[in-house]
């Protein structure tokens, strides 16, 4: 169940509606909200018709619900969403056409990593993404760059945590993943090899803003068994270095 039957104000319930959807479940009938929400059928319909008169929700002629498109109106107003996409499109395409891979641009959301834009050709391999997936940080390139950078308070909790495993090469160890954070930041790239999948490895490289602060991380997505680390470092480093400037970064202030 997404929602919480603790939901007692009126924005905990609204917001409880909302996150009835997800990438399993982006078609819902009234009684699945109900449902999957916590809240009672009469309160579930009252809530869906304020949202769908609002424009946060759709139905369509079977009478199923789903996310309205005035919610995708509200997320291009975010920062790190299609503003960052728009200005960090033309490197991205750049670091695809260098290299027809995937090619993956992802900001960090608490202990996930969130994809934002991702460009992929016909014979690239195979990645379990798609624009707003949700990865745990330590099993992905750029959640590793994203992690690395984001200050030991952060990398403490994050290790302190449960490391979810989806290969037998997935991070598990709260001192091999220090000892790989530290490894990103002294090298500035992170490697995931086959961590989500055995057949891919991932090179990524934080994204920095006009305050040097790293607010995304880009990575390209190759074939592990083909994978030249050497070769696809330098073409990561151009693309997040184009995009942290065009960010404002300005590299000669550190």
């Amino acid at each position: 169940m997404t929602g919480t039957r603790g939901a007692h104000t009126a924005p905990e319930r609204l917001l409880s509606v909302l996150a009835a959807f997800d990438q399993e479940h982006p078609a819902l009938c009234l009684t699945d909200i109900s449902r999957r929400a916590g809240l009672s059928l009469t309160t579930t319909h009252r809530l869906v018709g304020a949202l769908t008169e609002w424009g946060a929700l759709e139905r369509d002629g079977s009478g199923v619900y789903h996310v309205g498109l005035r919610l995708w109106e509200l997320a291009a107003l975010a920062p790190r969403g299609l503003a960052l996409r728009q200005i960090a499109l033309p490197y991205l395409e750049d670091l695809y056409e260098a290299t027809h891979e995937n090619v993956q641009l992802a900001v960090r959301d608490a202990s996930d990593v969130v994809y934002i834009e991702w460009l992929s050709g016909r014979s690239a391999v195979g990645v379990h993404i798609r624009v707003g997936a949700r990865w745990p940080l330590h099993a992905t390139g750029v959640g590793l760059a994203l992690l690395a950078h984001g200050g030991p308070e952060l990398q403490e909790k994050y290790c302190a945590g449960e490391l979810a495993s989806f290969t037998p090469y997935t991070i598990t160890d709260p001192v091999r993943l220090r000892r790989e954070l530290a490894e990103v930041r002294r090298t500035g790239v992170a490697v995931s090899d086959r961590q989500v999948t055995r057949d891919a490895l991932s090179v990524a490289a934080p994204v920095r803003g006009a305050d040097g602060s790293v607010t995304a991380a880009v990575s390209v997505v190759v074939p592990q068994a083909d994978a030249q680390v050497p070769v696809l470092v330098p073409a990561v480093r151009v693309a997040a270095r184009g995009i942290s400037r065009a960010l404002g970064w300005q590299p000669e202030r550190g």
